[in-house]
């Protein structure tokens, strides 16, 4: 019986988050889901990750409305797939059962076939109830074992050597990744991933992993993996040499780089070793010729700004010196010769124009968004002479906090935390002085079980505890949901499926839906428009007290304080989502509140005056 493959397609969600930002609009998504309808995939990534979040913030999109009108589209055809971080959804704070329920439910029934959990920390616990909920409301459970690599420790002195000091101990080894496998599938999951958010994985390493869960597990396995290292092309051809059941890919124009390997190439190896792809590839053609466009329009997000080459392996003649590239991947894969397949990978991704492996990523390995994140934030705080030391901290943050693996959000807080840390050292300030409530969260134990233990004293420094203590869901309070009345005295959320993107994404949520209800007010009521602005021009009152100003960009999450309240010198008195991090600012001042410059939701800039104390 001859081997055969099925392709998860992430073009449409992992694909253009990769690469673009996740900024393709529901009439760019329009354009290539007939020809997605021809394409039989056996399912297609379109929802979750940071889709729900970007079509909101910058599309002005209901989430819903996407994954709806896809299956309107595709039918059942291909199974609609969508990334969730277990209990934590598609938001950083851990939900309650009622929330998971309400969540998996409105998923399934606007045309989701399958979701893929994963947990930041490989902490099975954190994925039980979403498996529970899936499967409940008669959809597929793709858990997903989420892969990371030990940090490379600063090498120990002659002193050290001497004090008997030792770094610490291998975690991620092949049986801690088969234990995480095991434990999900014995909770119900109906499909294992081996999950390489960073491409970091070898193709060494997958030919130990595959034959290893093969053997120890009776359910499907897939591998995801992205090319940004260098290693995406040479693992997916070991992991179908391997008896891998499902691979994910993108389409030629969404692939490489940053992105998954391309299908097309894929399809290559397939035909070559004789194993049965059970894709259309005329549609797919059909659809990347629509990409090329696509792509085209969203030129400003392009992280690479380098197209492949055109090709279509169903009309154009590989050159034979690179057909026989090809053949020399499949002997060094199954040759287990490493270095002879990546040469051979690189290769014929370089024939085609895709970009070159990001040596730095490589070198550092840490996840491409994760260096970027750090870059992002220091250009915002002029601060780029400490990008390298920020690097080197990693490993030491990383490790203080347990160790967690490098995925969102983990990476992002472990990330922004390391930039913190040189930040403060800059400063000439003990590491830690300015901490994140993400990573206070993480350490304090909110997030789950970190893999090794932190740290009772560093906890203690840290979050103000020595025992760990876990998340508490009967403590969670629903996000407010009040009326508008500059929108006709309508709820900010007016159904469940609103609800719930209110609880995932508090403050982006409510932007967009009160957008939503005063369009749609003033499109009813235009006639009856009543134009009441003040004629005199409002001059602005002098400041006379003390400012607290905002000490990087970023926007008001919330307000803690009101005018005329009493606040302390080092009082938290609002909280700036910067990064994706949520930042206590505290006042340096005593006094009392005379104003309140900003509003929740409002962006600022460095500098930017918040809050007038009267001292």
């Amino acid at each position: 019986m001859s081997q055969k493959l099925l392709i998860r397609d992430l073009t449409l969600r992992d694909g253009q988050q990769s690469s673009f930002a996740t900024r393709m609009t529901q009439q760019q998504i329009d354009r290539v889901l007939p020809f997605y309808k021809d394409a039989n995939f056996y399912a297609m990534e379109v929802w979750g990750g940071a889709v729900p979040d970007s079509v909101m913030r910058y599309l002005n999109e209901n989430p819903w409305d996407r994954l709806e009108k896809i299956k309107a589209a595709v039918g059942n055809v291909s199974k609609l797939t969508a990334l969730s971080r277990g209990r934590n959804l598609f938001g950083y704070a851990p939900y309650t059962d009622e929330i998971i329920d309400g969540f998996c439910r409105n998923s399934i029934e606007s045309g989701l076939g399958i979701m893929r959990i994963f947990d930041a920390l490989n902490d099975v616990n954190n994925v039980k109830s979403t498996v529970k909920y899936v499967k409940q409301y008669g959809g597929m459970a793709d858990c997903a074992v989420c892969y990371t690599i030990d940090p490379k420790y600063p090498k120990l002195s002659f002193f050290d050597k001497l004090r008997d000091k030792k770094n610490p101990a291998p975690v991620f080894t092949n049986e801690y990744f088969l234990d995480k496998a095991k434990q999900m599938a014995a909770l119900g999951a109906d499909m294992i991933t081996i999950k390489d958010m960073s491409g970091l994985i070898q193709p060494s390493r997958i030919a130990e992993l595959i034959p290893l869960f093969k053997k120890h597990l009776s359910i499907p396995i897939d591998f995801h993996t992205h090319c940004t290292p260098g290693y995406g092309l040479g693992a997916v051809l070991m992991a179908i040499i391997k008896g891998v059941d499902v691979v994910d890919t993108n389409i030629w124009n969404f692939a490489g780089g940053t992105g998954a390997p391309a299908i097309e190439l894929v399809y290559i190896f397939c035909k070559k070793l004789g194993v049965e792809l059970d894709v259309n590839m005329e549609a797919v053609a059909k659809i990347n010729q629509e990409l090329y466009g696509i792509r085209k329009e969203l030129e400003a997000v392009d992280a690479t700004k380098q197209f492949p080459n055109p090709f279509n392996p169903l009309t154009d003649t590989l050159p034979a010196h690179i057909d026989k590239e090809f053949d020399k991947a499949i002997e060094a894969a199954r040759n287990n010769n490493e270095e002879a397949l990546l040469n051979a990978c690189h290769a014929i991704e370089a024939y085609f124009n895709f970009p070159k492996p990001n040596e730095l990523v490589k070198k550092a390995e840490v996840p491409g968004g994760m260096y970027s994140n750090m870059v992002a934030q220091l250009k915002q705080l002029n601060s780029m002479d400490i990008l390298e030391k920020a690097m080197e901290l990693i490993p030491t943050v990383r490790l203080a906090a347990g160790l967690p693996p490098l995925v969102t959000p983990t990476s992002q807080i472990v990330g922004a935390q390391a930039v913190n840390c040189a930040l403060d050292i800059k400063a000439g300030k003990p590491m830690y002085s300015n901490v994140s409530n993400q990573f206070v969260n993480l350490v304090k134990g909110e997030y789950g079980k970190t893999p090794v233990p932190v740290d009772p004293e560093f906890r203690l420094k840290i979050a103000g505890t020595r025992e760990e203590i876990p998340y508490d869901t009967s403590k969670y309070q629903m996000q407010p949901n009040p009326t508008l009345p500059e929108a006709g005295g309508v709820k900010l959320a007016e159904n469940e499926k609103e609800v719930l993107l209110l609880e995932l994404f508090p403050q982006v949520a409510k932007n967009f839906l009160t957008k939503q209800k005063e369009a749609r007010y003033q499109a009813e009521h235009k006639e009856e428009e009543v134009k009441q602005e003040a004629s005199q021009e409002v001059k602005e009152e002098p400041i006379t007290g003390k400012v607290v100003e905002a000490p990087m960009p970023g926007s008001i999450f919330k307000l803690q304080v009101q005018v005329g309240d009493t606040v302390s010198k080092g009082q938290s008195v609002i909280i700036l989502e910067a990064m994706k991090m949520e930042n206590n600012i505290a006042s340096d001042y005593a006094g009392k509140v005379k104003r309140i410059f900003v509003k929740e939701g409002m962006s600022v800039q460095a500098g930017a005056k918040l809050i007038e104390i009267e001292v």
